[in-house]
């Protein structure tokens, strides 16, 4: 007999008795977290999945703009996405044409870790992996430690937009010791001018390679008085496997200043 649980957004999603064998995933993140912990059986992943970096599934083109058809036709007992990262619509239309979908809400680590260890171990039925439990040590604790330096992170530029309250990334760089000066904005994404990133009183701009891809030749030159340094975005928004390097990655950020 199936099984039926309730996904993060209260909706009841209908299961196989026994492991899950067929998974798409339209979130880079789960992707990799379910490559790390059962690789055989991710059938399908976006086209933005690009870890582990030898993955060998149908690819189901964006997160914002999936091929629901070509989901459907790889007959996946679950589909994974997240609140924030994919659309409504999508999970509305996969639905309708029957195909089970999870979505869970992910605006902190404590959340990043409970939503990944009930995807894997009540949802998917698979036993607890190795690197989900290294996360929650390097992870778990419950108090936030002092600010050892202040952070401004840009996502986009031309308009120009910043990492700002009320988010995973935020949550991340406070429990590593770092002070994201947007985190108390009304908006999770504000709009800012660069001007005002560069004289907000950061210690250091982070620019990541994702979503907009900073480098060294687009990015460090529109600062004049703040230092910046160039960051992986995967270990500042993904959670998964890259939480245990994020975690040492950001502690180099304070220490090297």
């Amino acid at each position: 007999m199936p099984r039926t649980l309730t996904d993060d957004l209260g909706h009841p999603v209908e299961l196989p008795d026994g492991p899950v064998g067929r998974v798409v995933s339209l979130v880079p993140s789960l992707t990799e977290a379910i490559a790390a912990t059962r690789r055989e059986a991710l059938v399908g992943a976006t086209d933005w999945c690009t870890h582990p970096s030898d993955l060998d599934v149908m690819r189901v083109r964006g997160t914002k703009n999936p091929d629901r058809a070509a989901i459907a036709a790889l007959e996946p007992e679950l589909v994974v996405v997240v609140q924030e990262e994919n659309r409504e619509l999508d999970v509305q239309r996969l639905r309708e044409a029957g195909v089970p979908v999870w979505v869970s809400v992910i605006e902190s680590v404590p959340q990043a870790l409970t939503a990944m260890r009930q995807l894997v171990t009540e949802v998917l039925g698979w036993d607890s992996p190795g690197w989900l439990e290294q996360a929650e040590a390097a992870w778990g604790a419950p108090d936030l430690p002092p600010a050892r330096a202040s952070v401004a992170v840009p996502i986009w530029r031309d308009p120009w937009m910043v990492v700002g309250g009320r988010n995973f990334t935020t949550d991340l760089l406070a429990r590593a010791g770092l002070r994201n000066v947007y985190a108390d904005h009304d908006q999770r994404y504000p709009h800012v001018e660069v001007a005002d990133v560069d004289t907000v009183g950061a210690d250091v701009v982070l620019l990541p390679d994702e979503p907009y891809e900073f480098g060294a030749a687009d990015g460090p030159e529109a600062f004049s008085r703040t230092p910046t340094r160039l960051v992986s975005g995967r270990l500042l928004t993904w959670y998964g496997p890259s939480l245990l390097e994020a975690r040492e990655h950001l502690a180099a950020i304070h220490d090297d200043r």
